[in-house]
């Protein structure tokens, strides 16, 4: 079986996509800015989400998109052979701000916790017990090549069964991610760049 992409989310300031589709919400809260909003619209429960920081937050939420009602592409799938590949490019800046502004007084060990992009990882990998491969990339851009050939040799050699992998960048009211969830399947997209690019670049 080939590589294919099994489901797909797509969240910018002006849309949410999932595999493709619209995600629609109510006039009353249609714009949902802010991961908070999303949070309580989606009614999720997990009270340590309020503890993360912005990137953690969006990454987190996208992942949990991903793969509600997918229950099915993970519960054959030993969770130790589950990657996790994320990329972005302004990381953890928010927090960092924030934390900066706490050392004029008392640093904040809350807000440090927070200070390394690869933190997301950590908070999906928990919520969901992924036990494979990690791994946090910075670019200036969402690198679609460099990630593909990193997913592609986890899969292929490394011994990993699927992967979660995509571009979580947000700052500020900004946000831009796109994930992606990969395994060898008769079912789904190939898994190839220009099908990683045409689902990031419809917004």
């Amino acid at each position: 079986m080939e590589l294919s992409i099994i489901s797909s989310v797509r969240i910018d300031n002006h849309s949410f996509i999932k595999d493709g589709k619209e995600m629609v919400f109510d006039d009353e809260t249609k714009v949902l800015a802010t991961p908070e909003e999303f949070y309580r619209y989606k009614e999720y429960n997990y009270m340590k989400f309020f503890k993360m920081d912005l990137l953690c937050k969006w990454a987190w939420l996208g992942t949990e998109v991903l793969l509600e009602e997918n229950d099915s592409i993970i519960s054959e799938i030993d969770k130790s052979n589950i990657a996790v590949v994320l990329m972005t490019h302004h990381g953890c800046i928010d927090v960092d701000k924030k934390y900066l502004k706490t050392t004029e007084s008392i640093p904040s060990p809350a807000l440090f916790v927070y200070t390394l992009p690869n933190i997301m990882l950590g908070e999906i990998c928990i919520r969901h017990g992924f036990k494979g491969e990690q791994a946090s990339l910075v670019s200036y851009r969402f690198d679609i090549e460099e990630i593909h050939y990193y997913v592609s040799d986890l899969l292929n050699n490394r011994g990993m069964k699927a992967c979660l992998f995509g571009w979580v960048d947000a700052f500020d009211d900004s946000k831009d991610v796109a994930m992606y969830w990969v395994s060898k399947s008769d079912i789904g997209n190939s898994f190839t760049v220009d099908n990683i690019k045409e689902i990031y670049s419809k917004d």
